[in-house]
């Protein structure tokens, strides 16, 4: 390793705890493709002195074979780790690196400039202190400036270095310099940065990296490197409300209990008071325990035990929180969301979101609008794709505790998970909790769902037929309700196409419109089961996640799902309508089964082949298969 001190050799333990107590700075660099992003992080390896002999001929050698220096060191290559990057010349993932100068050490990201990567850079974004915005000299300001420079202010960066790069290639060029350095000053001005630093620099050949360069006499500022070690990014999570999400409950005997996890903002003592905002409950800290033994405060970023002097139920996800300034406890808040899969984000869609420890169903109940991160326009829509940014209403299955994004970064941010493919969708961050979910209550009322059901003698549940237009579900159930008339019991249908005459009518048929179809269709069917009907629905669905979302809206055994397993050349066969017919030629968009996807149940409670069966046959089989679930159970209330 190159980097050398005299205290190595003369005082190793003064060395040691000079590098111990050196301040962190973590900070990211961004820009648009080839603006030199892995160059300039390669050079400020390079010229810290951080570079292993090993490392050092293994990059003289990449330079020769891949680099695209003419042969000469191509400091890219320390950073570009993937094949792919290094054929193509570009930075795909997020590399993160460290080094460190005698002043202050660094951990930095090396992101993406790539549209499509969007996602990723937001991810290494989202630790960071400051943002290092590359600028193309001979370019200026470009889209992806604009949209990396919205998402820096997005996951709240507040300190920001314009690095106008190549200056080599526009001859130092003062004029281009301070044209580029104005534009993006009046463009940032309503992001909220509180600092923007504007530096010439040549990454390439070192200009105002670590040294004044004679070159640019014209700029009297900070070199980069000097900006870096200097610049305050003192935390002030110590001073805001105290905040730990429980990860664990540590019970190693019958004599200890403690609630473990890593303080995300402000302090605690021993006997301070703490509350648990699921609960109400307060308690006095009695201990702080470490494996370095117990500590007298403990303050954000530190991962600590904590023992208290009551007993109160706590499990992982709950959160110990400043008895004083307790957060928000609410299922229903406003949030910014970068959307962060090649599938749609669809209102009414049930996701997972996870807070820190906390996990719930999520549905977006509103999408306001999404915004134009290339001009920061609002504009209306339905949906959001891959690295899209919106402003949406999220509605969860459950109270959960939560900050604003603004006042506590580590307990003001989520992701959003997909329920069947568990990968991780999308990123939030929290402006603040909408009140009426505090003001509105479930009304308890005298008489329950189970007593208007037995009233009626059978089990109150939802029927709900699935399958291709044409599939023959809504004939079956209009058999099955029949059936189910003549042996006296109380139902009602719900048909796709007699819904979308009056509460649907609203509603296209695009996926979003799909998803918000069958959610107010979900909620529909739980009220009638509530009135203790058997209720019959025959959609389409095609969305697993939809059917899901209905089924868990009722209570384990009230929903039947049938498949009506009929093949798609019998659908067409069957189709009176000529709904296919105009599907195949383009005339009609977003049909089920040709231009849009039909999601087949994967374990249905009845699985119907409607290649083999006729109408009646198949309404008898759900006739009997009621039977053996006991839903068609008689019961006579005593008169």
């Amino acid at each position: 390793m190159a980097h050398q001190s005299d205290l190595i050799a003369d005082d190793i333990l003064a060395y040691l705890n000079a590098q111990e107590n050196k301040s962190l700075l973590r900070f990211i660099t961004c820009g648009s493709v080839d603006d030199g992003k892995s160059t300039l992080i390669g050079r400020l390896l390079w010229d810290s002195k951080l570079i292993f002999e090993d490392q050092l001929a293994a990059l003289e050698a990449d330079s020769k074979k891949v680099g695209t220096q003419g042969g000469e060191i191509d400091y890219a290559l320390l950073l570009d780790g993937l094949q792919a990057e290094r054929e193509q010349g570009i930075t795909i993932d997020v590399a993160y690196r460290f080094f460190s100068t005698d002043k202050r050490k660094f951990i930095v990201a090396d992101t993406p400039g790539h549209e499509q990567y969007t996602r990723n850079m937001a991810t290494g974004a989202s630790n960071a202190d400051v943002a290092v915005i590359l600028v193309d000299g001979r370019k200026g300001i470009l889209t992806q400036t604009k949209r990396h420079s919205y998402i820096v202010s997005l996951v709240g960066i507040r300190k920001i270095v314009v690095a106008v790069n190549k200056m080599d290639l526009v001859d130092y060029d003062e004029a281009k310099f301070r044209n580029i350095e104005e534009s993006y000053r009046e463009f940032a001005k309503d992001l909220g940065f509180e600092d923007i630093a504007c530096i010439p620099i040549s990454a390439l050949n070192g200009d105002n990296i670590i040294d004044r360069s004679p070159q640019t006499d014209w700029y009297d500022g900070p070199t980069l490197m000097h900006y870096l070690e200097t610049v305050q990014v003192a935390s002030d999570l110590k001073e805001k409300p105290f905040r730990l999400p429980v990860q664990w409950v540590n019970r190693p005997n019958l004599d200890f209990r403690g609630f473990s996890g890593t303080i995300e903002a402000g302090s605690v003592k021993p006997g301070d008071e703490i509350a648990i905002p699921a609960s109400g409950q307060t308690s006095i800290v009695d201990r702080i325990v470490t494996l370095d033994g117990d500590l007298e405060e403990a303050i954000a970023g530190q991962a600590v035990t904590i023992t208290l002097k009551d007993e109160i139920d706590i499990s992982r996800g709950d959160m110990l929180v400043d008895v004083k300034s307790r957060p928000d406890y609410a299922d229903q808040f406003e949030a910014k969301i970068i959307w962060m899969h090649d599938d749609a984000l669809l209102p009414g869609r049930s996701y997972l979101i996870k807070f820190g420890t906390q996990t719930a169903g999520a549905q977006i109940s509103e999408l306001k609008h999404k915004v134009n991160v290339n001009t920061l326009e609002e504009a209306a829509a339905k949906t959001l794709e891959l690295n899209e940014v919106g402003i949406c209403n999220v509605a969860l299955d459950r109270n959960v505790a939560f900050d604003s994004y603004v006042d506590s970064r580590g307990t003001g941010r989520f992701i959003l998970i997909d329920r069947y493919t568990n990968a991780t969708v999308g990123v939030g961050m929290i402006d603040h909790a909408l009140r009426r979910a505090s003001n509105v209550h479930w009304q308890a009322l005298d008489i329950s769902k189970k007593e208007r059901a037995e009233r009626k003698g059978q089990r109150s549940c939802v029927l709900w037929f699935t399958g291709l237009s044409g599939s023959g579900k809504s004939t079956i159930a209009n058999l099955v309700e029949k059936k189910l008339h003549s042996l006296h019991k109380h139902t009602y249908a719900l048909d796709g196409d007699n819904i979308r005459h009056g509460l649907n009518k609203d509603l296209g048929f695009s996926d979003a419109d799909r998803v918000e179809n069958i959610r107010r269709i979900g909620e529909t069917a739980k009220l009638f089961v509530d009135a203790g009907l058997i209720t019959l629905t025959s959609f389409i669905s095609p969305f697993r996640s939809e059917r899901k979302m209905a089924r868990e809206l009722l209570e384990e055994g009230e929903f039947i799902e049938i498949f009506v397993d009929t093949p798609l050349e019998i659908c067409e066969e069957r189709d009176v309508k000529g709904l296919y017919a105009k599907a195949r030629a383009g005339d009609l968009p977003n049909f089920t089964g040709i231009s849009s996807p039909y999601e087949a149940p994967e374990d249905p409670d009845i699985h119907l082949d409607g290649s083999k069966l006729n109408a009646e046959e198949a309404a008898e089989v759900v006739v009997q298969k009621l039977e053996e679930l006991g839903i068609l159970d008689v019961w006579f209330p005593e008169i």
